[in-house]
């Protein structure tokens, strides 16, 4: 009787490791997805190792332009978080029923600038330098689908260029592409966030567009409706607008907002 009640004991340890070890390869395998806008990019990749080594969890990003984003939310993407660089897109998400409102938050800031090659030997300083001769192809993100071609919509429509500039202007899917034309001289000049232009030792910045002209830039952040991750979510949102990762985004020229 001895030895069985021995190896009952025994057997309850084993389980209660194997449950253990069960329940611990469960969580390591618990994926959090999350669409963020291309100029978060550099940041949220630095952040990702820190933030999964102590946690349960593991971050798939799919980064693009936040419009797009916006329409595979819509479409029923699989979304835990969306990080949007309008908080425009995050409006027409919630009036849609597909976010939880009462965990939106704007919690960065950005500068829109014009780059140019950085072996570039045209003078530029101001917008309406554009309409000469030498700037043949300026690339903008597309309007409908990326902030920051939106805000140089504004920007430009309120300088009267942006008829002007019709014929010279190529639209890119997102910010990331705006500035690889403007490295591999496809484009003379583009419009991207000061962040981006960091990013790049193949281009400098040329002058920064004036706030005055266009919206206010303001990344958003928010949980999707439909997400299955709630609690892993918000602790990721949590961590995201921490002063200490604040202050990593800080390091890539975000500036937040208060």
């Amino acid at each position: 009787m001895q030895h069985f009640t021995r190896l009952s004991a025994l057997f309850a340890v084993v389980c209660a490791a194997v449950l253990a070890a069960g329940c611990k390869s469960q969580q390591q395998t618990s994926v959090l997805t999350i669409s963020a806008a291309a100029s978060l990019a550099d940041a949220l990749k630095d952040i990702q190792p820190a933030y999964e080594s102590n946690r349960h969890v593991r971050i798939l990003y799919n980064f693009g332009a936040s419009g797009a984003l916006r329409q595979q939310i819509e479409q029923g993407a699989p979304v835990d978080v969306f990080l949007s660089a309008s908080s425009k897109e995050v409006d027409r998400l919630t009036t849609a029923r597909r976010t939880i409102p009462e965990s939106l938050t704007e919690w960065l800031s950005n500068e829109l600038v014009v780059v140019v090659s950085a072996d570039a030997r045209i003078a530029v300083d101001e917008a309406r330098d554009l309409l000469r001769s030498d700037f043949r192809k300026i690339a903008v993100g597309i309007p409908e689908t990326v902030p920051a071609g939106a805000y140089a919509k504004q920007a430009l429509t309120a300088l009267d260029l942006w008829d002007d500039l019709q014929p010279k202007i190529v639209l890119a899917k997102d910010v990331r592409e705006v500035l690889h034309h403007v490295e591999t001289h496809n484009a003379d000049a583009g419009f991207v966030y000061r962040t981006d232009a960091a990013t790049s030792s193949g281009v400098r910045i040329a002058f920064a567009v004036d706030s005055g002209l266009h919206d206010p830039i303001r990344y958003a952040a928010v949980i999707v409706s439909t997400t299955r991750n709630r609690k892993e979510a918000e602790a990721f949102l949590t961590y995201l607008t921490s002063e200490n990762v604040i202050r990593i985004f800080a390091e890539y020229g975000f500036r937040p907002v208060r």
